[in-house]
């Protein structure tokens, strides 16, 4: 899966966007992916004549802040597109993305982008960390610098030790309350990250 081209949107768009095709390209290269990141809501709507231009055979739409990506939208965007035979997923947060069965869905997670993955060594005593590998990152890049914040820390105090990696790193995730969530989504994010580590650390704790 190689990058075929970018496509940046003005920053200072307005509340309401009159007329969203107006910031559309005119003509787009063929792709296989549409990666949706941090759009208007008045452009996320026009999705789906941008898979159109680019023939794309699948969206990932980060839900990254829910004023972006309000729930009714994104479920007449998911009609569309299972409509149009496109695949899709809108993660929420986009560190929560796995693979659902769907070929080119599944061909981004396999690249080592998506739900953070970690192999995790401990030393002798098991009490330390010895060593923290990514598998597979967050797409912000975050669990790399998780990752080397846990190598040579001490087990017991791995969820503080994730909590402060977490929040010094620029998640690009909102602090804005998520009422599916019921919580921020990047809260949501800190749970994943969190929940890996530990998983990572159990299979650790089995092989020695």
């Amino acid at each position: 899966m190689n990058l075929v081209e970018i496509h940046e949107l003005p920053a200072d768009l307005p509340e309401f966007v009159d007329d969203p095709e107006g910031y559309l390209p005119e003509k787009m290269l063929p792709c296989d992916l549409l990666l949706a990141l941090n759009l208007h809501p008045d452009i996320l709507a026009t999705v789906p004549e941008l898979v159109r231009k680019s023939n794309a055979k699948a969206v990932i739409a980060p839900v990254e802040d829910p004023f972006l990506a309000p729930a009714g939208l994104v479920g007449q965007l998911k009609k569309k597109l299972e409509e149009m035979n496109v695949e899709y997923e809108f993660p929420k947060p986009f560190c929560s993305l796995q693979k659902i069965g769907q070929y080119h869905i599944d061909t981004f997670v396999e690249l080592g982008f998506g739900k953070p993955e970690l192999h995790i060594e401990l030393d002798e005593s098991g009490k330390e960390i010895a060593l923290a590998r990514v598998v597979r990152d967050a797409p912000c890049g975050c669990t790399w610098y998780v990752a080397r914040k846990l190598s040579h820390s001490d087990v017991v105090d791995f969820e503080e030790t994730v909590s402060k990696a977490h929040h010094a790193y620029p998640c690009t995730a909102s602090m804005q309350h998520d009422p599916e969530l019921g919580d921020t989504i990047l809260h949501g994010a800190g749970y994943i990250i969190r929940e890996s580590v530990s998983s990572a650390i159990k299979e650790a704790q089995k092989e020695d």
